[in-house]
C-alpha cells in the first residue's frame, strides 16, 4: 500500500510517499501522484520529515531511510551515482555519464535526473551544466539555487 503525507518545507510543499517501508517519491504535489495512495502519517515519513526538517536547517548532510524508486536499469544506475555526489559538491551531467561507463550519454543522464522520484535525498540538483549553468531541474531553478546555495555548492 502507498501512503503519501505533505511537508511544508523552505522549497514548498513537498509530496511525501513510501510503500512497502521505503520512501518512493518526494515530489512537488500533484493530484496524480496521490492516485491510489492513501493520506497517512506512518512511522517512515515522520522519519523522513525529521530528517528533512534537519537538512534545512544545516545540521543533517546524509539522510537515512530506505529508499526504493522506480526506474528503468539506466535510471537506477543514475540515480546510485547522483547519491554518491557529497553534500556541498557538484558534478556534469558529462561528469556522471563517464562515471557510469557511457561518456557519451549525458542527455540520457539529464533525462534520467528529471525522472527523480525522490529529489533531494537523491540530490539530482548537485548536477549542473559542463559550463557550471544551473540547468533544468524538475521543481525548478529556483529550487535548485536555494538547496545548492544551503549547502554551500554556490553563493
Amino acid at each position: 500500500m502507498t501512503y503519501y503525507t505533505l511537508y511544508n518545507s523552505p522549497v514548498g510543499t513537498l509530496f511525501l510517499a513510501e510503500d512497502d517501508d521505503a520512501v518512493t517519491n518526494i515530489k512537488q504535489p500533484s493530484a496524480a501522484l496521490r492516485d491510489g495512495a492513501s493520506e497517512r502519517d506512518t512511522p517512515l515519513l515522520a522519519e523522513l520529515r525529521r530528517q528533512l526538517g534537519e537538512y534545512f536547517a544545516g545540521a543533517r548532510r546524509e539522510f537515512d531511510v530506505p529508499l526504493a524508486p522506480a526506474g528503468t536499469e539506466f535510471q537506477l544506475r543514475v540515480w546510485a551515482r547522483l547519491s554518491a555526489i557529497p553534500y556541498g559538491e557538484t558534478r556534469t551531467y558529462g561528469q556522471i555519464a563517464a562515471e557510469i561507463g557511457n561518456a557519451r550519454a549525458s542527455r540520457a543522464v539529464g533525462g534520467a535526473n528529471n525522472r527523480n522520484p525522490i529529489g533531494i535525498v537523491i540530490p539530482c540538483h548537485r548536477v549542473i551544466g559542463a559550463d557550471g549553468a544551473l540547468t533544468g531541474y524538475a521543481g525548478g531553478l529556483d529550487m535548485k539555487t536555494h538547496l545548492l546555495r544551503l549547502e554551500g555548492a554556490m553563493s
